[in-house]
């Protein structure tokens, strides 16, 4: 039992500064509009490593309000921001912008306020979980150019409300100009390709559905494309993919497997939640990323992680990490979105046991319950998982992944009924369906819907680092058992010999037949600790 086992640790506070607060809280300069749309312009220089653009943000007035904060991460500077062609005073604080009206909004009107930046964006220097813009090459010696920004956040490199609760109802359009020597990718779907006068050319791309804001993302290289139907819950569904062009012929091998990945999620979670903006791959020049309707791929077309398989059973060798992971996280993390960063579980813990359902989809129960036991041993329990809200401070560690996603295979071994788990995941996407959400909701959903109260759980896995140990003593033919090392009130049931028990705090009494063998066997994909006293 490896990792999960290590002992505990008394996790010192961070301290939190002015800069962490402006960032991850929804302050009295954030809370009076909410964002309707970004249509985003932008014009990267490879050779200088610096970009120039605009942001007209469409913004509804919720409650009074004349001073807005605008979120751009330093070095980037706006240099100009106006409001009905007049030029707005503003100042920097940290990264936030401040933006003063001349007067107080209209509650219930929309406004738009168009933002020019520019500047040299900081660089990844280990995409993508050091995020930033990346100005590389392909191997033949081309400019090839992208963002990772996750947890970073898009104000990295474009001034927006950087909160994952306030995503654009009404999508976002992003412009992108580049030499014509080159070709711009978005999300959603291409509306303009224009030839401009000076040898540059600009693609316009556009999205109609709500989308986060470290998903919208500009990829620029030497890119060849082809499209594909896919005939899904919802009818035709748009594929393209995009590939550097000496990658053609891989590549339209590799991905075939989308329409595996497409067939397995919409079994078990439900129609593909963007088929207005249709799905694309990407090629990138990093490992892959979940940007919406437009995903990363960087896996250099092999199985597996990166060539290998994190579960160590065989089982994550039978398919292609980044296809699988990164698509599911278009129901979980794109269709519904945590409000906060803390809660990031609901994406990455979801998306992770969507892993296990691919493999249980295509190579039976018993190969996903492996798969999912085998990543197990990856789970470190140094942090609990949901840690400090309002100052955008991601989960630390992994927990979130490979914890959170055994967390969720032992509530679907405790509902006991696949029809009924697989009801209440395609139910998720669908009353959440293109809204932000706080973890209780997506909890007490899981509870309403199960008729089991998984508080206790949820509780337990998300916001302590101490995992349930099932400790019992064998007596003659009685076996005795309780659960320690929990919250309190802890009563969830376990299966041992086959048979569900409910063991609580308080030691109880199993006994066995006169000459039957005292046993006490937990099933392996309980992800408990048990300890023989």
């Amino acid at each position: 039992m490896s990792q999960w086992s290590a002992a505990q640790t008394v996790e010192k506070v961070p301290v939190f500064t002015h800069a962490d607060s402006l960032r991850g809280s929804l302050n009295a300069q954030r809370d009076w509009w909410d964002v309707l749309r970004y249509e985003i312009e932008v014009k990267p220089d490879f050779a200088s490593k610096s970009i120039k653009g605009s942001n007209a943000i469409r913004f509804k007035v919720i409650k009074a309000g004349k001073k807005m904060q605008i979120d751009l991460q330093e070095p980037m500077q706006i240099t100009e921001i106006i409001w009905n062609k007049q030029k707005l005073n503003f100042f920097r604080d940290n990264s936030a912008f401040f933006v003063d009206f001349p007067t107080a909004l209209t509650v219930g009107k929309s406004e738009t306020v168009l933002i020019k930046f520019e500047g040299n964006p900081v660089i990844a220097t280990r995409p993508p979980w050091d995020g930033g813009w990346i100005f590389t090459k392909d191997k033949l010696d081309r400019p090839w150019m992208t963002v990772a920004c996750e947890g970073l956040g898009a104000s990295v490199w474009m001034p927006c409300k950087d909160h994952l609760s306030d995503e654009p109802d009404n999508g976002a359009s992003l412009s992108i100009t580049v030499p014509d020597t080159l070709v711009a990718i978005g999300n959603g779907r291409l509306k303009e390709k224009k030839s401009n006068a000076d040898g540059t050319t600009t693609y316009v791309w556009n999205v109609i559905n709500p989308i986060n804001n470290y998903n919208i993302i500009p990829y620029i290289g030497k890119y060849v494309t082809w499209h594909e139907d896919y005939m899904g819950e919802k009818g035709k569904l748009d594929c393209d993919y995009w590939v550097i062009d000496y990658n053609l012929d891989k590549a339209k091998s590799q991905f075939k497997a989308v329409d595996s990945m497409l067939r397995a999620f919409e079994y078990w979670m439900g129609p593909y939640p963007f088929y207005e903006d249709g799905y694309k791959l990407v090629e990138a020049p990093h490992l892959g990323m979940e940007h919406q309707s437009a995903i990363a791929y960087g896996n250099k077309y092999r199985y597996g992680y990166s060539g290998r398989d994190l579960s160590n059973t065989g089982w994550g060798m039978k398919w292609d990490f980044i296809i699988v992971h990164e698509s599911g996280h278009e129901w979980f993390g794109n269709n519904i979105t945590a409000k906060d960063i803390a809660d990031e579980w609901i994406h990455e813990s979801f998306t992770n046991y969507s892993e296990t359902l691919y493999t249980d989809y295509y190579f039976g129960k018993e190969a996903g319950n492996a798969y999912n036991r085998g990543i197990r041993e990856n789970v470190q329990s140094k942090y609990p998982i949901i840690r400090y809200y309002g100052v955008n401070l991601e989960p630390e560690g992994t927990d979130e992944y490979y914890k959170g996603g055994n967390m969720l295979h032992l509530i679907r071994q405790i509902i006991n009924n696949d029809s009924l788990f697989r009801q209440i995941w395609r139910g998720l996407n669908k009353t959440f369906y293109h809204q932000t959400v706080t973890a209780k909701q997506i909890e007490n959903y899981i509870s309403k819907e199960a008729h089991i109260d998984f508080s206790p759980i949820f509780d337990q896995y998300l916001r302590t680092t101490k995992l349930p140990t099932l400790e019992y003593t064998i007596q003659g033919n009685q076996v005795k058992y309780r659960w320690t090392n929990t919250v309190k009130g802890y009563d969830m049931p376990a299966k041992v010999n086959d048979h569900w028990i409910r063991p609580t705090e308080k030691w109880q009494t199993l006994t066995f037949k006169a000459g039957e063998e005292a046993t006490f066997n937990v099933d392996p994909n309980m992800f408990i600790m048990v300890k023989k006293s």
